[in-house]
């Protein structure tokens, strides 16, 4: 998918995608060593874009890590399967995760790599989401999104960071990676 398609994407699907462009190498390469991916038994991604992140996890997990995405516009699914034929992507809700950890024969799982734009979501999306998170993630878990620097400045974005502190046990925040577009940095939050 080209930089006009996804531009296309952030006009028709305001509070769908977040960004103008698709995350950097740099942002995917930060945000997936920071998961600690070499130490997982089952990973799922929630809204993968154009693959990018998806890219990343399948090249760090081991082979016998069980792994899923969840994407809800048809277009990053489709541009998410063409870039990374292997991986297993669901175009459905990230509200449903329990359902195809079931499918997997599993009920919770180590570590959740997301690229939902939070500070996009009404306050009621944002709580829906972070209870299944809560619910999917084994106790140590891992849940990691990013934020760009501009949305802590949002009410949304506030609210989205009050709202990891209340619900985990440590959140941490990485340095800035500067050559994405816009400049973002991710939040790791444990349970």
């Amino acid at each position: 998918m080209n930089l006009i398609q996804f531009l296309k994407q952030f006009v028709l699907h305001t509070t769908k995608t977040g960004a103008i462009a698709p995350s950097s190498n740099g942002l995917a390469d930060l945000i997936t060593d920071t998961a600690d991916l070499h130490n997982t038994s089952a990973v799922i991604e929630f809204g993968t874009g154009t693959g990018v992140f998806t890219e990343k996890i399948l090249q760090k997990i081991p082979d016998e890590t069980r792994f899923f995405a969840l994407e809800i516009n048809p277009d990053f699914v489709a541009a998410t399967r063409k870039r990374c034929p292997e991986a297993v992507v669901y175009h459905d809700s990230a509200s449903n995760a329990k359902k195809y950890l079931a499918e997997f024969g599993i009920n919770e799982c180590d570590c959740i790599i997301c690229g939902l734009p939070w500070a996009a979501f009404s306050e009621e999306l944002q709580n829906e989401l972070l209870d299944t998170i809560i619910d999917v993630l084994k106790p140590g878990g891992k849940f990691l999104t990013f934020a760009y620097l501009q949305g802590l400045l949002l009410p949304a974005g506030m609210r989205f960071k009050k709202k990891l502190s209340s619900r985990f046990n440590k959140v941490t925040k990485t340095r800035t990676v500067w050559l994405n577009f816009p400049p973002a940095f991710v939040y790791c939050a444990e349970k």
